[in-house]
């Protein structure tokens, strides 16, 4: 297992150059592959879905640290270097080649697993929401390490009334708890991209009680759509939200960015009754 080649030379063995159109950055750094591998804590013995696994650099910190991993590639050019991982790595890896948001990973394992990713720029949001929207709460997945662009993990964690507040941090903090384990330079991937990185690590949190995943999404989708109008312009088209505000004693007058997220619990959970 230490005498795996570079990640550099895998790259130039295969002819893996980076593709735009897939939204592949390689990280080669596996010492900070290594600690992006530790953000969820001890994996060993623990099952751990990978997206967009590329040449196998975070995979190969996974695998380190003990875990079975199911990486889900849909570049058939990286499945031979993560084939030569699962012949290094005996009994650990299993590898998917498929789109991974056709996919759903509760199809792929028994019981609870993790998700780790260094996540395509092009898809990452879509798969985050997604793995956010389970209609079941608590989600069979135990925690999300994810890959963004550091300005949408900043969207992520945001708080009302700052300029990166929206949509995204409402529907990633009412039931979950975000954060930023680390921050990636630009200079750490090959080929560079133009914008700084960052690592969201998410867990599960308590769902608050008689709120329904698609009214406050609705509610969100309304609300931020048109993030400059007053809530009465905005929500007047979504059925039940202005009595809701009313019923709350929301000022109507307000704008959606100043609205915390407990309020818009509470206007969805009037409306998820009515």
């Amino acid at each position: 297992m230490t005498d795996l080649p570079p990640l550099r030379e895998v790259v130039n063995t295969y002819g893996l150059l980076a593709q735009k159109s897939l939204g592949q950055n390689f990280l080669f750094d596996e010492q900070l592959l290594t600690r992006i591998a530790a953000v969820p804590g001890k994996l060993r013995d623990t099952d751990v879905l990978e997206v967009g696994p590329g040449p196998g650099g975070l995979t190969r910190g996974l695998l380190r640290a003990g875990a079975r991993v199911t990486a889900i590639e849909m570049d058939r050019r990286c499945l031979p270097a993560l084939a030569d991982l699962g012949e290094a790595f005996p009994g650990q890896l299993r590898v998917i080649e498929g789109d991974a948001l056709k996919i759903d990973p509760a199809t792929l394992f028994a019981g609870a697993y993790h998700i780790v990713a260094n996540l395509p720029y092009n898809v990452g949001t879509a798969l985050f929401t997604g793995w956010l929207s389970a209609p079941a709460w608590p989600p069979p997945w135990q925690s999300l390490t994810l890959m963004f662009q550091q300005e949408v993990a900043e969207r992520i964690i945001a708080k009302a009334n700052g300029d990166a507040y929206g949509r995204l941090a409402v529907l990633s903090q009412w039931r979950a708890t975000p954060r930023i384990a680390m921050k990636v330079h630009r200079s750490a991937f090959t080929p560079p991209p133009k914008v700084m990185s960052a690592i969201i690590h998410v867990e599960p949190a308590a769902m608050p009680e008689g709120v329904t995943p698609r009214t406050l999404e609705r509610l969100t989708e309304a609300a931020f759509g048109q993030r400059r109008k007053m809530l009465r312009q905005s929500l007047k088209g979504l059925p039940g939200a202005l009595p809701a505000l009313e019923a709350l004693g929301i000022d109507p007058s307000r704008r959606a960015e100043t609205l915390e997220i407990a309020e818009f619990i509470a206007i969805a959970k009037v409306m998820s009754t009515r």
